[in-house]
């Protein structure tokens, strides 16, 4: 049995999207829990078995996984029909996996800490900045339409997610918006944030 803890609108809409590319709807029990919200909204779920309390988590057979990019490596594996990842032992396996950690423990820390106006060399010397996170992409992207090639992947869905959610901090270079905009014509983001308004609504 697999079961997604999700809280609408959240970080755990990827996985939402994710299910859906994949076609495993009817394979996971999604349970809506409360988190919370930067705007003091919200609060920790009792139901929720995230360590910290927060989205997403997924439990298999008892197994609890937690993090984003964990969560989308656990289930592609699991599903490797899908399409949605290359299979282990080839050459575009260490790529994927490198943008799934390189988001995590890169793209998302530069985002927050210029969003919430921090600076100091040891960030910049750790993380370094949003030039090159930018710079990284568009070289990723210059002859290709997706990050693997000309094949949408778990790898997309993931790292375009925070253009997604704030377009105005996507660079202004094409490759890039251009990008941005092919991941978010997906039907599976329709059905998200479809799934997410009924969600909150009920």
């Amino acid at each position: 049995m697999l079961t997604l803890f999700h809280a609408p609108h959240s970080r755990s809409s990827r996985i939402i999207g994710l299910i859906h590319e994949m076609g495993i709807a009817n394979k996971v029990d999604i349970r809506i829990v409360t988190i919370p919200r930067q705007d003091g909204s919200g609060g920790r779920d009792p139901a929720n078995p995230h360590p910290e309390g927060k989205v997403p988590a997924l439990l298999h057979d008892g197994t609890l996984i937690t993090e984003t990019a964990a969560i989308i490596l656990y289930l592609t594996a699991l599903f490797p029909e899908s399409g949605m990842a290359p299979a282990p032992g080839t050459a575009a396996r260490g790529e994927y996996l490198s943008w799934l950690f390189w988001y995590g423990s890169v793209m998302e820390p530069v985002m927050v800490f210029n969003a919430a106006g921090l600076e100091h060399p040891f960030l910049t010397a750790t993380f370094r900045g949003v030039p090159e996170l930018t710079a990284r992409l568009a070289t990723a992207l210059a002859n290709r339409p997706y990050l693997l090639g000309d094949s949408y992947s778990a790898a997309d869905l993931l790292v375009h997610s925070p253009y997604a959610w704030f377009r105005d901090e996507t660079p202004a270079d094409p490759k890039i918006s251009d990008w941005v905009d092919r991941c978010m014509a997906r039907e599976s983001r329709a059905i998200t944030t479809a799934y997410d308004t009924q969600a909150l609504a009920a």
